[in-house]
């Protein structure tokens, strides 16, 4: 196993130990700007794809294949825990690693989000029956263990109806069945799994702060096609909300979603239904599932550069049990994002790109590999893409028109290789 130099333990050895689960390549946080390494005694437990992110100073470094691997994340602990004293907090910020830290922290007795806590946010079942209880709108679901199951449901509420794991991200798992014979698909044996009523309407993401009671600040989103279309090939983007009166329903609906779960402060990632407006009424919003964490893809990104406020420093201050100030926006710009996916099955090198900066109005970064580099079967998948693309304008109908022409324009191809992590 591949091991960093082990730094700064004996200058801050007085200061407790911190461990952070860790598996982006990207730059999604900077760990070091909120979180002092020659002061902390801080550790990274990390997969190869993320190594090269881990900053300098990190205390000590251990490699693991899969971060939401318990039995193997609970190994590096006890390691680091043995080499640096035990840590005073564990620290994850990916979705699919919030249940391991919480698991952690409750063996460890560290102070944080706890597995019952986690749950809330994690559990789509346990996160809509929190919301409905307020007296919500929830899409009717219920949980399935069978074909029957499936079928008894659809019954009752008609089809389509959504299958999909209680617990899991970036749409893994997740079927959209026309019928009763779809249901045979469904392998209900690997982990637990929910039906949904399917809902027609678009779905919005709600990014931000929940703070003293009430959205400190937020912005809303359309998808741009849909999440579960993207992993069947359909590309996948994404543009903020500038009409008044959608954005305010989007945001009354979901400070009171937001609110049901009763912690406060939060850097929260919402996603809703948002049906249209009747004759002198108002947009309707239903729930469909939310998360303690910062959104995925390029939304960490968007909120740093266009909007001037780092949402994944904010988060890892909670994690710490730092307080956060009331954050202010920079301002007013529309932002967007575009997720191409990959060209072909993971692990593939890449042998043919064509980047669209300098031709796409209000295209204003790009994330691509060049020709001969390795996509890579990662974890996270939203960041393991064919390429990824950041916008900004002055107007929703703007920003979504250059979504759609780069992912007109956007030409990629790939060639399978072996197991490369």
């Amino acid at each position: 196993m591949d091991r960093r130099s082990e730094r700064c333990a004996t200058a801050a050895s007085d200061q407790g130990h911190v461990v952070v689960i860790h598996r982006w390549r990207a730059e999604y946080v900077d760990y070091a700007a909120v979180l002092d390494h020659t002061v902390n005694r801080v550790s990274y437990i990390t997969t190869e794809v993320g190594l090269t992110r881990v900053p300098d100073l990190a205390a000590g470094v251990e490699v693991v294949a899969n971060t939401d691997d318990l039995v193997a994340v609970r190994r590096a602990v006890s390691a680091l825990a043995e080499r640096h004293g035990p840590p005073r907090r564990i620290v994850a910020l990916k979705e699919d690693d919030l249940l391991t830290a919480a698991t952690l922290r409750a063996e460890w007795g560290c102070e944080g989000t706890q597995p019952d806590q986690a749950l809330r946010f994690l559990d789509k079942l346990v996160m809509a029956e929190v919301v409905a209880a307020r007296g919500l709108a929830v899409p009717a679901l219920a949980a399935v263990d069978s074909a029957d199951d499936v079928r008894a449901f659809a019954a009752e509420h008609g089809w389509p109806v959504i299958v999909k794991p209680r617990i899991g991200s970036s749409s893994d798992g997740v079927a959209r069945l026309q019928g009763p014979a779809d249901a045979e698909k469904i392998d209900f044996t690997e982990r637990p799994m929910l039906a949904q009523v399917y809902n027609p309407h678009p779905i919005y993401h709600v990014d931000g702060v929940y703070l003293n009671g009430r959205l400190a600040a937020f912005r809303a989103s359309r998808y741009v096609n849909n999440c579960l279309d993207f992993r069947t090939g359909d590309y996948l983007g994404s543009v903020e909300e500038d009409r008044p009166v959608i954005v305010s329903a989007i945001g009354a609906a979901a400070e009171r979603f937001v609110g049901a779960f009763d912690t406060d402060p939060l850097v929260f990632h919402l996603e809703l239904f948002v049906a249209p407006a009747a004759a002198a009424g108002e947009p309707e919003c239903t729930f469909l599932e939310v998360g303690a964490r910062v959104g995925g893809s390029e939304i960490p990104f968007l909120w740093r550069e266009v909007h001037g406020y780092d949402l994944m420093a904010a988060a890892l201050k909670l994690q710490l049990g730092e307080p956060l100030d009331s954050p202010v926006l920079k301002n007013d710009d529309v932002a967007g994002w575009l997720l191409v996916p990959s060209p072909a099955r993971r692990p593939c090198r890449i042998t043919e790109v064509t980047p669209l900066s300098g031709r796409v109005p209000g295209l204003y970064a790009e994330a691509l590999l060049g020709q001969g580099e390795v996509l890579p079967l990662a974890d996270a998948y939203y960041e393991h893409v064919g390429g990824r693309f950041r916008f900004r304008g002055t107007t929703s109908r703007t920003v979504e028109e250059a979504i759609q022409v780069a992912a007109a324009d956007f030409r990629i191809s790939a060639e399978p290789v072996g197991d490369i992590a």
